[in-house]
């Protein structure tokens, strides 16, 4: 096994950061960094996502549904499901995707 290239860390604004760690055409894991009231906005993608929250906490909401999650936990997003957060304290979250997120690239 080989490592995989190093990617940068890139400013999406409102207060979040992104970066791939890993991918493949079939699956791709992200870290998002958040400041505290940084947003991820609204939004669908055909990729079913898993996130892990590392730490911080996060006000998330998917398909209407309002939930907190905290350090340790994690969650399935289901493809097509509308959905975003808000960071309630600084914190970081690791996304999988699948397939990967060609657009991160």
């Amino acid at each position: 096994m080989t490592p995989t290239q190093s990617f940068p860390v890139v400013p999406t604004g409102d207060g979040v950061t992104r970066q791939v760690l890993s991918d493949s055409p079939e699956l791709m894991v992200v870290a998002f960094g958040f400041e505290t009231g940084g947003i991820g906005a609204l939004h669908s993608h055909p990729h079913v996502q898993a996130t892990y929250v590392e730490s911080g906490r996060f006000a998330f909401s998917i398909d209407g549904e309002r939930f907190e999650v905290g350090p340790g936990d994690s969650f399935v997003i289901p493809s097509g499901a509308e959905h975003g957060c808000e960071c309630l304290v600084t914190g970081r979250l690791i996304d999988t995707f699948t397939p990967r997120r060609t657009d991160f690239l």
